[in-house]
């Protein structure tokens, strides 16, 4: 299993997982050390681990954002601005 779990840091550290993914290993990573039995290093690595994971979701998640605020604030950006413009001058 650590062969995958390093693999799979790799993969958290080049952003290559999907949000889904790396949310469920950052579950698993949270739940192992609330459990404890680990040793320090151990304990660490999961860290480390789940602070890559948190990050990979984290760009997810402004990605999904931005993409959202795009959607709905597109077409009417331009009207807004040159209305808004004009009835501000005072004569």
């Amino acid at each position: 299993m650590d062969r995958t779990d390093d693999a799979t840091t790799a993969a958290a550290a080049t952003g290559t997982l999907g949000y889904e993914q790396a949310r469920d290993e950052l579950v698993e990573v949270v739940r192992r050390l609330e459990a404890g039995g680990t040793t320090l290093e151990e304990s660490l690595a999961l860290w480390e681990r789940g602070e890559e994971l948190a990050k990979v979701c984290r760009r997810w998640l402004e990605g999904a954002r931005a993409r959202l605020d795009a959607a709905l604030t597109g077409p009417a950006e331009p009207d807004n601005g040159s209305a808004g413009d004009a009835g501000r001058a005072d004569g």
